[in-house]
């Protein structure tokens, strides 16, 4: 070799750091590329994400080959710059020689082309694996070889492949995927993916309307007023009780009730027969509601009476108050938001304290803590660990809140003001 002329020595030297630096960046490319996006590629088409798929489902014997071919190319330069030195200098260059190839190494041969990997994988990894894949097959017993003595190393130290673990997203990091592609997901649509993540942790009791809230029917009431009751109400299905809430007759649809009582032939009798037709479907209080969605597809129900763990009706979910939960509201008139708020000037709120602390906050957009008790009353007395006065004041995180009305116990009426986090801080020592 030492025959070779130097500018062809030269000339094999650069090719030699070309490669080294080829095999360095894509390295690093097929380690940090993706998955998720390779595999959506692979799925439409694309040749190159398919090799790269195939040779990243057996890391080991892509990182075999690619330190197989990159120390050869490295040992290769090194003597190839041994030889120039000795030609140059003599003896004495040698160490200067194989310095300055180490530092010029590390700069071109790995920092730069690994950086260059890290930050553009695709547009090196696809290309890559496809030459990856001629290589490994010309390479295959050396890398095989050099596999199984890395690999019984791994076992010696209790590592195997087998034990690894996947690279499938928890829900947390499936979160902070959707949280962090607003440049790409319009951000009405990314809330709807957070609030479908949110089901399994939203249980039916956190939105159900309360047992003294639903609107059904006494049988026992007269005749007259149930007749008003039916004209008045909003509902299209309403419960049908005996007495109590605890004594349902069933769900009466009010497209059936309308017909006969436009004829004029409706009464007591029909009134049970059609409630009895449809009976009530019960789910406990703990059901999640991504469970409640799929039961609700199952049992073709669109209404659920929440009960608990002694059979008492606590109150009533419908198919409705589940979609509310992703989608947001159905209507879009703001000056109806919802019925227990009242807005004031000075950007302040009258808010009925029975109010569902979730509802308040996906209808106002308002983040009031949901961790604790469902109403706004059973927030502020679990905050106070009191029933407190009329004219109590007190803040919670980034709400100022005046109690107006108390009674029977419980927080009737409150004022609510959102402020500024900095002006809730400085009024932290004044909450009472």
């Amino acid at each position: 070799m030492q025959d070779i002329p130097l500018p062809w020595l030269f000339g094999i030297l650069v090719l030699l750091m070309t490669l080294s630096a080829f095999f360095s960046s894509t390295e690093t490319a097929m380690m940090s590329i993706n998955r998720y996006r390779l595999r959506h590629r692979a799925r439409e088409g694309s040749t190159g994400a398919r090799a790269a798929e195939n040779l990243l489902a057996q890391p080991d014997r892509l990182i075999g080959l690619i330190l197989v071919c990159n120390n050869f190319v490295n040992s290769a330069a090194a003597a190839i710059v041994t030889i120039i030195s000795l030609t140059l200098g003599g003896e004495a260059s040698a160490a200067i020689g194989v310095g300055i190839f180490t530092v010029v190494l590390i700069i071109f041969g790995e920092v730069a082309p690994k950086t260059f990997g890290a930050l553009y994988p695709e547009k090196l990894a696809l290309p890559a694996a496809l030459i990856y894949q001629v290589l490994l097959r010309i390479l295959y017993p050396v890398v095989w070889v050099t596999n199984l003595f890395a690999n019984a190393v791994l076992r010696l130290l209790g590592i195997s492949r087998e034990k690894a673990g996947t690279t499938s997203l928890s829900r947390e990091e499936l979160r902070t995927v959707v949280a962090e592609a607003s440049t790409v997901i319009p951000h009405r649509h990314q809330r709807m993916l957070m609030s479908i993540l949110d089901l399994e942790r939203i249980h039916v009791e956190d939105i159900m309307v309360p047992r003294n809230e639903i609107a059904g029917i006494d049988v026992t009431d007269e005749w007259e007023d149930i007749l008003d009751q039916l004209r008045d109400s909003r509902h299209t299905r309403i419960p049908v009780y005996d007495g109590s809430l605890d004594e349902l007759v069933g769900i009466l649809h009010m497209k059936k009730v309308a017909r006969l009582m436009a004829r004029d032939e409706f009464d007591r009798e029909q009134l049970v027969a059609l409630a009895r037709a449809r009976e009530p479907y019960y789910v406990p209080e703990g059901t999640s509601l991504n469970t409640q969605l799929l039961n609700f597809q199952r049992q073709r129900r669109r209404v659920a009476f929440v009960v608990d763990e002694y059979g008492d009706v606590q109150g009533l979910v419908t198919l409705e108050d589940l979609l509310e939960e992703i989608v947001g509201e159905f209507t879009s008139d703001t000056s109806s938001l919802h019925k227990d708020v009242h807005k004031e000037k000075g950007g302040s709120f009258i808010v009925n304290a029975a109010a569902s602390v979730r509802t308040l906050n996906r209808k106002m957009g308002w983040s009031l803590p949901t961790s604790g008790p469902r109403t706004l009353n059973g927030l502020i007395v679990e905050y106070l660990e009191t029933i407190p006065e009329a004219g109590t004041s007190l803040r919670i995180n980034d709400y100022a809140i005046d109690v107006l009305q108390t009674g029977e116990n419980a927080v009737k009426t409150v004022r609510l003001k959102p402020i500024a986090p900095e002006a809730a801080q400085s009024g932290s020592e004044r909450r009472g």
